[in-house]
């Protein structure tokens, strides 16, 4: 991962340097005409105890999606109605890609899949939120075919209608963990690739959830996509590659900002589409995500193993953005490994960088927003759950 552009840095075997620079030129002209979406979305995977870092316990990552949403849209609020979650390190990357989307002139659009409360906010409809979050994915039962079709073909309709390019971003606490679950049902060996919004992944209570899931899923020869989701998934997965494969019908760029569970929404998406369609499916396809994510290479390998099964060049784009300058804790925490990304903070960051913001510029802001965040009590205390 030696090349790169304005800090911006190229992860991904089979992209010459010369279409990374054509590839940034197109999103630096096109960033004005993007229509961003933060997908909000439950799976009681969460609820296991030790799998995520989004949020000190159970409890509180009910409603980490629905804070980080109401973040994105707001920023410090004293008016704020949810709480972040008390994490024992560092700071939701909200901050992060509120402070960026203000860079960038963003408007956010939040999809709600199954966080049982409907938003007091503006927001995207596409499911009764009474369907509530899917099942955990140990079950090999994680929601109904029905429910993942009518989802896929929820984001299929709005990516096919869409006139401009898609920025896609996420907040779905246990979201590697089904991120995981699907790149193992197609028979990818990933289990040491995967990361974690912990500092140090946990591997072992990963695998063992996923391999339960696996077996009482009992995938026949003719499995697809939708099959998979439905034992193992999460709805931000249906629903994101609906709208991925929609928006490229729609010969739209997509950028998914992110790490492995937008990987995932890639693999799901190429297993789902035809053979001959593949490449020119990829060509205006990114990965965006944190240079956080990428220190150890596992991200890279893990992109690799995606284009290698499906004889694709997929372009990983990896952010310049670091608080070693910081001065505080909370965002210190993220040169230490902590939280990495999330809510699109890798690709709003890459997008602020091409809009032609410092570094400086970015972490003064996001210093200045999380002392008022502070002072209004916007993150939660550990005794407050």
């Amino acid at each position: 991962m030696n090349q790169s552009y304005l800090g911006i840095k190229l992860f991904g075997s089979r992209i010459s340097q010369k279409l990374f620079f054509e590839r940034l030129d197109f999103l630096k002209n096109e960033i004005d005409n993007f229509i961003f979406y933060l997908v909000i979305a439950g799976t009681e995977t969460s609820q296991i105890q030790g799998i995520s870092a989004a949020g000190i316990n159970s409890k509180s990552r009910k409603k980490t999606a629905l804070a980080d949403a109401e973040l994105l849209l707001f920023g410090a609020s004293k008016n704020h109605k949810y709480k972040l979650p008390f994490l024992k390190a560092g700071v939701t990357p909200s901050l992060i890609s509120y402070v960026c989307s203000k860079l960038i002139s963003a408007t956010p659009i939040i999809v709600p899949i199954g966080i049982k409360e409907k938003p007091y906010f503006s927001h995207l409809f596409v499911e009764n939120y009474l369907a509530g979050p899917a099942k955990c994915l140990s079950t090999g039962k994680a929601m109904n075919k029905d429910r993942v079709m009518s989802l896929y073909s929820k984001g299929l309709e709005f990516g096919k209608a869409s006139s401009k390019p898609i920025f896609i971003s996420e907040s779905v606490p246990g979201g590697t963990t089904t991120a995981q679950a699907v790149m193992e049902a197609f028979g990818l060996n990933v289990k040491n690739l995967i990361g974690s919004s912990l500092i140090n992944a946990p591997r072992s209570l990963k695998t063992k959830i996923i391999n339960a899931g696996l077996a009482k899923a009992n995938f026949n020869n003719h499995f697809d996509s939708i099959d998979v989701i439905a034992c193992v998934g999460d709805p931000f997965q249906a629903f994101s590659m609906g709208l991925l494969i929609g928006a490229r019908i729609a010969n739209q760029a997509v950028v998914l900002s992110g790490g492995s569970q937008m990987l995932a929404v890639i693999l799901l998406a190429l297993e789902f589409i035809e053979a001959n369609e593949k490449q020119e499916f990829i060509d205006l396809v990114f990965i965006a995500t944190t240079g956080w994510l990428v220190k150890d290479n596992s991200l890279n390998d893990l992109l690799d193993l995606i284009t290698e099964k499906h004889n694709v060049n997929l372009l990983g784009l990896a952010s310049p953005l670091n608080f070693k300058s910081s001065k505080y804790k909370e965002l210190i925490d993220y040169e230490m490994g902590y939280v990495k990304e999330g809510v699109g903070a890798g690709g709003m960051s890459i997008f602020a960088y091409l809009k032609g913001f410092s570094n400086e510029e970015i972490v003064s802001m996001c210093q200045i927003n999380l002392e008022m965040m502070k002072d209004l009590g916007q993150i939660s205390s550990d005794e407050a759950f």
